[in-house]
């Protein structure tokens, strides 16, 4: 190995000093932040409309649809396309979605706030706002693949680790001040003034990513093929990658059971009785917790069993959420949410080395896009299992049910995995 690239890899900050790297990071920063205000936004403006936790659940249920049924194209498309130009694309989509919010919220504005879902009104505006979250998933479909191409795309392979822990990190940090700070321009300026922000956030991020270099497709390897052999090879990829496939698996259904985030309007309102600002605050505490892990893996990476150490991760997430489940205290739920997120942000540093390294770089688009479907499959479906359970089994019940079934998931990988739980890279 030539002695230069030891420092390199040594050094926290290599990924930073590269040009195309931060443009692309300042990017994401603003519009994931932008992204997470506005969908946080909806999830209170919907249970404000409706009072319901099932109408929160099938706000995941909207994006989720699209998002995973497009994904294995999207993935395709990422991979014979202009990767600069695509996001861009999807970007300036997602702006116009949030215009259109604005727009809407105005006109609610001078309407009666008041009037309760069975007001014709009310309901109409329910509706366009799940139309347009089922709008956002299209879009993420082949915006959340591309970042993660991009960053394998431009970044020098020994560099490319310390650059998928900044990613997560600023995707992070992102998501804790969109959900954080949303409360309380909600609390202070309404709906009207935290869509005005994220109007804002997404046009400036989207100045940044432009400045990036255009991305050519791998033409040779990948234009000839037809679509359908394009996507089943980047299934086949990830099936017969056993770390990936393991990975992926675990983050899926111990998300889908244990996330509790779904229900936080309804903790904050009706069970802890924080308001907006206490909302906020829940919102952004698994998201604290998980920039805390990144910040110090950046310095001081992770280098052995890594495999075991993801299961732990995912079992001890299961058991904060059962505590978040069963506690009345604010700061104890806050508490369990920030560890939570300590935790899922282990396990997010892990999935996420693990399938950039493991990846050629003809396939990054495809790979990403499977795995963001898993990952909007655990969110987002997560979500609307959560507000199925919740009516069936009432909130508590159904956000204690989910961490039990996270523990159940971990202790059958545990021992029906072996090959993830002996995983290092």
């Amino acid at each position: 190995m030539d002695s230069t690239t030891v420092p390199i890899k040594q050094d926290p900050f290599a990924a930073l000093k590269i040009k195309e790297f931060r443009n692309l990071m300042l990017g994401r920063f603003l519009f994931i932040m932008g992204l997470r205000m506005m969908g946080t936004l909806v999830g209170w403006w919907i249970y404000e409309l409706t009072s319901a936790p099932f109408a929160i659940g099938l706000i995941g249920l909207a994006e989720v649809i699209p998002a995973v049924s497009l994904a294995l194209y999207a993935g395709h498309v990422i991979d014979i396309s202009e990767k600069r130009k695509l996001l861009l694309r999807g970007v300036s989509l997602y702006w116009i979605c949030a215009l259109l919010l604005l727009a809407l919220s105005i006109f609610n504005d001078k309407t009666d706030s008041s009037l309760s879902f069975t007001n014709h009104k009310s309901l109409l505006i329910a509706v366009f706002i799940y139309f347009l979250v089922f709008c956002t998933g299209i879009i993420r479909s082949f915006t959340g693949p591309s970042f993660g191409t991009i960053v394998g795309n431009i970044m020098p392979k020994e560099v490319l680790q310390n650059a998928t822990t900044w990613s997560q990190g600023i995707w992070l940090t992102a998501s804790i001040l969109g959900h954080a700070i949303v409360g309380f321009i909600i609390a202070g300026y309404g709906h009207t003034g935290a869509l005005i922000t994220v109007v804002s956030l997404v046009t400036i991020g989207y100045l940044f990513i432009s400045k990036i270099n255009p991305l050519p497709p791998h033409i040779d390897l990948v234009a000839n093929q037809k679509t359908m052999e394009s996507v089943k090879e980047g299934l086949r990829f990830v099936f017969n990658t056993k770390e990936v496939l393991g990975a992926l698996s675990l983050d899926l259904f111990a998300v889908l059971f244990g996330g509790a985030v779904a229900m936080i309007p309804v903790y904050a309102v009706d069970i802890l009785k924080v308001g907006p600002i206490g909302f906020g605050w829940l919102n952004a505490a698994s998201d604290i917790g998980a920039i805390l892990i990144i910040f110090i893996i950046t310095l001081f990476p992770v280098h052995k069993t890594q495999g075991k150490k993801l299961l732990l991760a995912v079992g001890g997430f299961g058991l904060c959420i059962i505590v978040f489940a069963l506690s009345k205290l604010f700061w104890l739920s806050f508490a369990a949410l920030l560890l939570s997120g300590i935790l899922d942000g282990f396990s997010m540093i892990v999935r996420g080395t693990i399938v950039q390294l493991k990846t050629p770089d003809h396939m990054r688009g495809r790979v990403m896009s499977v795995n963001s479907m898993f990952i909007n499959s655990s969110n987002e479906f997560g979500q609307f299992e959560s507000g199925v359970a919740a009516k069936l089994l009432g909130v508590i019940p159904s956000v204690v049910f989910g961490g039990v079934m996270t523990i159940i998931v971990v202790g059958t990988t545990w021992f029906k995995a072996p090959t993830l739980r002996k995983m290092e890279y």
